[in-house]
């Protein structure tokens, strides 16, 4: 990520020691190996605090990197080696399989030792994050592709904690070889059998409510904003907040997304009626309790999803909330009314009630010059309502991302209007592709958001045929494609899709989603090139469904077509112009 060599910068870590660890230790390693794309990313926004200062300019803001320590892949590859692992992990057994196989397996005597130290000092929750040597590469970032896993860490003996933490370690290593990083790495042509696994063991930033744990807020925020409206431009940036633990949004689920340079400028939305459906209504955090589902191979395992009314018992919703006043037909900005909340970050973004957006703003072209390009950084934020505390801005990710921008506009001679199947203002990409003769679509007349989990898997079976015959296709649907909220888009994994070049998001009736910003999904599509229309439905995006739908079926299920067509479609993409076509 920057000009410092993967030895030196080893050498700036301090070494983990057993017999001095206190548990206040900002960074330490453990072995002599490598640290993985992830870890340096954290190394690089380290090096920046320090020499930036930016909490200088925010005296009530800490701005800080929650505590980590990283086991390099030496151990890894000795964890490998030692177990004789190779064999089931290259295999095309289930995931679950695999990781059973892993928590089989014996961790290195060395790193036993270090994780017993960790936990004996450490009894607050912690992260247990993948940062593999692929991991936040610009040419093949493998963003979410991999698994984190967070443990609550409170069991009142030391024992209990030490083997839930070694449990949640041989589960990370055994997601280096789970189906879809196997599939995403034949879709970037590596080999999987080269990968190998540092791991990141790190505090989680959050506040004790009753039985759960979690933060005020979760971020992304991108440098380059690859869908910009309105006045928008790219280089404004995009930012997505949400209640709760980040997975909300690197899931794709519903989130708060603005621009840090218009901070009250909200996103379009139809109306009241739609900003309401497509507001958070509930949240994830860390499970406290000890009535525990044991599942060492589920990443969720002490994860919760709440309502958030929860939260509002939580009294957490005070600066981040606005409320639908019935009678009037308004949103106010607060939450001192009885009604709906909304959660829009208003008291923050439109009063300034605190200085988040302003940290922001200073801490994204600070990481885009460190990092040499444009970034997306991963944050939480912690404010304590019932003392007179200072805000906690942690940062836990940097990465770079690809800028797909490019001086290619479109000629709008070129075309006819009578000649257009898809057009959209909402784009990601550039350039022409005129080879895609394969068009597979959701179908209409057969479509449910309550069907969407299994139409995923008919998505899958489409595509696994396409990729065998080499034959490269479009692919159309409602909602957000990768979502993991099935209410929301069709919850397809990346290897369901990786045949697909040109995506395309629709409208659904008359209900409004916004495509994701924030989702570890899409910033693959960004990295790999994959073009991506987000099609609204009016005079300016439409779907052209009476042409599609007079073309021969080459094959279909019950909620999917497939038509292959006589002469190709040509696809062209101006993230510059904000403007896609398809044409017949």
């Amino acid at each position: 990520m920057n000009n410092v060599s993967k030895y030196s910068q080893l050498l700036t870590i301090p070494e983990f020691k057993n017999d001095i660890f206190t548990g206040e230790e900002a960074c330490t390693r453990i072995g002599n190996g490598e640290i993985g794309g992830k870890a340096s990313g954290l190394i690089l926004l380290r090096d920046m605090l320090k020499e930036q200062l930016i909490h200088n300019k925010f005296p009530d803001v800490l701005i800080d990197i929650p505590r980590f320590t990283i086991i390099t892949t030496h151990f890894f590859d000795v964890f490998m080696e030692e177990n004789d692992l190779y064999e089931i992990a290259f295999s095309d057994e289930s995931d679950e399989r695999i990781a059973h196989h892993f928590q089989a397996a014996t961790l290195p005597a060395d790193l036993i030792g270090s994780l017993w130290t960790i936990v004996s000092k450490i009894h607050t929750p912690l992260a247990i994050r993948s940062s593999s040597l692929l991991e936040d590469t610009l040419q093949s970032p493998y963003a979410g592709i991999y698994e984190t896993k967070m443990i609550s860490n409170n069991q009142p003996d030391t024992e209990s904690r030490f083997r839930k933490l070694i449990e949640a370690v041989k589960y990370v290593y055994s997601s280096t070889y789970f189906k879809k990083a196997k599939e995403y790495s034949v879709a970037t042509s590596n080999n999987f059998k080269q990968e190998k696994m540092a791991v990141i063991i790190q505090e989680v930033v959050g506040l004790m409510h009753g039985n759960r744990f979690y933060p005020n807020i979760s971020g992304v925020a991108r440098s380059l904003n690859y869908y910009p409206f309105g006045r928008l431009e790219p280089e404004d940036g995009i930012v997505s907040l949400a209640l709760g633990l980040g997975k909300t949004i690197v899931d794709g689920g519903l989130c708060w997304s603005y621009s840090p340079q218009y901070p009250d400028l909200s996103f379009p939305y139809g109306s009241i009626k739609d900003l309401l459906k497509n507001t958070q209504t509930d949240f994830w955090a860390i499970n406290m309790s000890h009535l525990i589902k044991y599942d060492p191979v589920n990443e969720t395992e002490y994860l919760v999803k709440l309502n958030i009314k929860d939260a509002e018992y939580d009294n957490v919703l005070t600066k981040i909330a606005s409320t639908y006043d019935v009678q009037s037909d308004r949103i106010c900005i607060g939450t001192f009314k009885n009604g709906p909340r909304i959660i829009n970050f208003a008291p923050i973004l439109q009063l300034d009630e605190l200085p988040i957006n302003g940290v922001i703003k200073e801490i994204l072209p600070i990481c885009s010059k460190y990092a040499g390009g444009p970034v997306e950084i991963e944050f939480s934020i912690i404010m304590d309502n019932f003392r007179d505390a200072k805000i906690r801005f942690s940062l836990l990710q940097v990465r770079r991302i690809a800028n797909s921008r490019s001086n290619f506009k479109i000629n709008k001679k070129d075309f006819n209007e009578k000649d257009v199947f898809v057009k959209s203002d909402v784009v990601l990409g550039n350039g022409v592709i005129d080879n895609i003769k394969e068009v597979v679509y959701v179908k209409r007349e057969s479509f449910d958001f309550k069907y969407s989990t299994l139409i995923a898997s008919h998505v899958g079976i489409f595509n696994k045929r396409l990729l065998k015959q080499g034959l490269p296709y479009l692919l159309i649907g409602p909602g957000r494609w990768g979502s993991t909220d099935p209410w929301l888009g069709i919850p397809v994994k990346w290897g369901q899709i990786s045949g697909a070049k040109i995506i395309v998001e629709s409208y659904y009736k008359d209900r409004y989603i916004d495509f994701s910003q924030g989702s570890h999904f899409f910033h693959n599509l960004s990295s790999l090139d994959i073009i991506y229309f987000y099609v609204k439905g009016d005079d300016k995006c439409y779907i052209n469904w009476e042409w599609l739908e007079e073309q021969k079926v080459k094959n279909e299920s019950e909620y999917i077509k497939h038509i292959h067509l006589d002469k190709p479609v040509k696809v062209i993409v101006s993230s510059k112009d904000k403007l896609g076509v398809v044409l017949k």
